[in-house]
């Protein structure tokens, strides 16, 4: 192996998630007040109900899609009776599904910004940053999987006896950077547009991703009650005014 290949498929890797790690910790501590979507849902709300879901459907299955083919070995699923040729068609097929649902809603976004004024205006350089890294890292996945996938001859590129190891590898604290040599050019600069965003990330509104809402699902009923007898579902207890203002204790 070349120097330059060392460092680019060892060296960056490590110094991407350092900076992913360190960098997201920083944010959380220093800039919480930022640590924000920044929603620009009271500026314009139709494309944003439209290319909102889409976007983040899409972007879910894809990442299900990623972690599936990277984290789980061969061996694995065809143990279990997945042979390569389902797995090829439900990660080729149902994943370019997916792809396009993402792509389509990213362009949706994409525009809702631009031809939005207060949406526009409201738009910093970073979240323009993020865009291009953010379009880039899915457009050259989308474009890998077209090239090498949908119009190749059989079964395609198996990704699974290259790639995969190779991500593992740097998991196991054993790198092996001679697989990533033969890999064809689109799933390289996809890797390296991934990587580049994962560096950018800690320092964007994509750190919102680590706050979703999840407790709000388990959480209990809020329970309201109106303060207007009229609307009231029945009669007030003796002693209680609905229309007396609560006062600060």
């Amino acid at each position: 192996m070349s120097t330059g290949e060392v460092l680019l498929w060892v060296v960056f890797p490590y110094v991407t998630f350092a900076v992913f790690v360190v960098g997201s910790v920083w944010r959380y501590r220093y800039d919480k007040f930022g640590w924000t979507t920044r929603s620009s849902e009271l500026y314009e709300k139709r494309l944003l109900r439209l290319g909102s879901p889409l976007f983040h459907f899409g972007l879910l299955f894809v990442i299900l899609g990623h972690l599936m083919g990277l984290v789980i070995p061969e061996s694995w699923t065809e143990a279990v009776g997945i042979q390569e040729v389902a797995y090829h068609f439900v990660a080729t097929y149902m994943g370019s599904v997916a792809a396009v649902v993402l792509v389509a809603g990213l362009l949706i976004l994409i525009y809702r910004r631009r031809t939005s004024g207060p949406v526009f205006r409201a738009t910093t350089r970073m979240d323009k940053t993020m865009y291009v890294f953010l379009a880039a890292s899915i457009l050259l996945g989308s474009w890998a999987t077209v090239q090498t996938q949908l119009l190749a001859d059989g079964l395609g590129y198996d990704y699974r006896q290259t790639i995969s190891p190779w991500f593992r590898s740097l998991w196991y604290l054993q790198p092996q950077p001679e697989l990533m040599a033969g890999v064809p050019a689109a799933f390289q600069l996809h890797v390296v547009a991934a990587n580049l965003l994962f560096i950018l990330w800690p320092f964007t509104r994509l750190v919102h991703a680590f706050s979703a809402p999840v407790p709000y699902l388990f959480r209990p009923y809020v329970v309201y009650r109106s303060r207007d007898a009229s609307v009231a579902a029945r009669a007030p207890r003796p002693g209680w005014d609905p229309s007396e203002r609560p006062r600060s204790r």
